[in-house]
């Protein structure tokens, strides 16, 4: 790649990290909005990423698709990406209507991998919007993957895509056994630590600060689990 093509993908990338700065910007206020309002943050934290030229062009390959930056536009939907962390499954779902009722927000496609598993296990919802950058002399319409699952979700997905690259893509039988059966347990975890939460809520009824202390104590617990 020379440097003429270097310098226009930078630019190309650079209206998708505009896009990335707009959609955390709104994500952060509505998570302060929430926990101003209801006391409770749905969003634990946010990760994001832009996929580099070399990862963009392999996709488009992989497609057999032409590789341009107008393919890559037309034809590569996660160019910029969001995960969204949550301590429970129900915040998924609050999270995906909160995104939804935004005005300038489009939702695009929605894949629900929480309802509709992977035959693997993997779990997790996956959101294409598309959000305006608004530029000097133009505004962009621009496409941002969201993907929104809970602690224990994306522990399990973190380790599943370490083996999956440390096998190349070829995970033996016995791991992928021993990775669906953790699947369904980091699932019955999901709702047992839901069903706690909900048991709390009904105190928080008569004591609103004992309730936000143990709140925290959940989520304290529940990521300890999996990083110990």
């Amino acid at each position: 790649m020379d440097i003429q093509d270097l310098n226009q993908w930078k630019n190309f990338l650079l209206i998708y990290k505009f896009a990335l700065d707009e959609v955390n910007t709104k994500l952060k206020i509505l998570n302060e909005e929430f926990l101003f309002i209801h006391n409770y943050n749905p969003i634990e934290h946010l990760k994001s990423r832009l996929k580099s030229p070399k990862s963009i062009v392999k996709k488009l390959q992989r497609k057999e698709l032409e590789i341009s930056l107008e393919s890559a536009s037309r034809h590569i939907h996660d160019i910029a990406g969001i995960r969204i962390i949550c301590s429970f499954s129900t915040d998924i779902y609050k999270i995906v209507d909160i995104l939804s009722q935004q005005s300038d927000v489009h939702v695009l496609e929605v894949k629900d991998y929480i309802r509709y598993p992977k035959p693997n296990g993997y779990r997790s919802l996956h959101l294409i919007i598309e959000i305006p950058v608004f530029l000097a002399n133009q505004t962009k319409q621009v496409k941002v993957e969201v993907q929104i699952r809970t602690i224990a979700m994306d522990f399990w997905a973190s380790l599943e895509h370490k083996i999956f690259y440390k096998f190349q893509r070829e995970i033996p039988q016995e791991l992928t056994d021993q990775l669906r059966e953790s699947a369904s347990l980091v699932n019955l975890l999901d709702k047992q630590m839901l069903a706690i939460n909900e048991e709390i809520q009904q105190y928080k009824i008569n004591d609103p600060a004992e309730a936000e202390e143990e709140q925290q104590t959940l989520t304290l617990a529940l990521s300890s689990k999996f990083l110990s």
